[in-house]
């Protein structure tokens, strides 16, 4: 693993440590050396768990060195929505309470590619591309959140559609989309940066043992091509599918009118909104060049991913 140099014996507080992410991140820095603390709600894999519940509280980081902020409230919920009203509570609010909290020790910021502009072209994303014109509230809110960590010195991550063993979000939602066999997905074949939770957590560690504040771009080493990629996953999962394409202007005009009957329905979720339909039907790459010449290197790729899946889900 790379960047464990200078963490050996130091104490690190890793917000969100039950989550997803989080959970390997936690992981990462325990064998990096260094002691964890597992702040959150619940207790994470390893360490010692503080208690915090980051919509409403200031965490107490005592003994802590260092931060690790995974801590986040993810979807894609309606606007105006409980649901947002709850990610803003955690990813701006909660956001400001942490760092105040922190008090001036180093903090590594766990954002995502979301904040970047849909608009402009993204077929190669570096870290100077504009943060705004965000689709939904996830992306408003971590452009938000990660605003303060980068005002407060922090050194901030940006990953985009992290993958991996145990992922609650993006395979569940493929597989959730699969109809007789057919699954339609936005527009014709692009081009995606994916990020394998292995190495998001990698450079988690690797941040940690010192890089400079600022923003950094993590993804996998070669971005794949999304129909290819579609496939594996779920033949791994045991589901063989044909994908099949949508027009784009015609998924992005079914997307505005389910986001504006959600609006008009507490608390309701519409099934496509326009952020999914952009996440899928855009070339988008990620440059990695800054995290890298750092010396993070990425050394997880899909495939990893597909192969130990697979034999657990073809098991009998």
């Amino acid at each position: 693993m790379t960047g464990q140099a200078g963490l050996t014996g130091r104490r690190i507080a890793v917000t969100g440590a039950s989550g997803f992410c989080g959970a390997y991140i936690a992981r990462a820095v325990a064998a990096s050396g260094a002691e964890v603390l597992c702040v959150g709600r619940r207790g994470g894999p390893v360490g010692r768990h503080i208690r915090w519940d980051a919509a409403r509280e200031t965490p107490d980081l005592t003994g802590a060195d260092l931060v690790v902020h995974c801590a986040a409230a993810v979807g894609d919920p309606a606007a105006g929505s409980a649901a947002e009203d709850e990610m803003r509570a955690v990813n701006v609010e909660g956001a400001a309470r942490l760092l105040r909290a922190a008090g001036g020790r180093p903090v590594v910021w766990v954002s995502s590619a979301s904040v970047y502009d849909p608009r402009p072209g993204r077929r190669l994303v570096a870290e100077d591309h504009p943060v705004s014109g965000q689709l939904n509230a996830y992306g408003r809110t971590k452009a938000a959140g990660e605003r303060l960590a980068l005002e407060a010195g922090a050194v901030v991550l940006r990953p985009r559609a992290v993958y991996g063993t145990g992922d609650p979000y993006l395979v569940p939602r493929l597989l959730g989309r699969v109809r007789g066999g057919l699954l339609l997905l936005p527009g014709p074949d692009v081009t995606l940066s994916l990020t394998a939770v292995e190495n998001l957590a990698d450079a988690c560690v690797a941040a940690a043992a010192g890089w400079p504040p600022g923003a950094y771009n993590i993804a996998d080493a070669a971005p794949y091509r999304r129909d290819r990629a579609v496939r594996e996953v779920l033949r791994a999962h045991g589901r063989r599918v044909r994908v099949g394409h949508l027009p784009r202007p015609l998924a992005m005009a079914a997307a505005r009118a389910l986001e504006t009957a959600a609006r008009h329905r507490p608390d309701a979720r519409p099934v496509l909104t326009r952020y999914a339909v952009d996440q899928l039907a855009h070339t988008v790459v990620l440059d990695t060049t800054r995290a890298r010449e750092r010396g993070w290197v990425p050394r997880w790729a899909l495939g990893d991913y597909v192969r130990r899946v697979r034999p657990v889900c073809w098991r009998g």
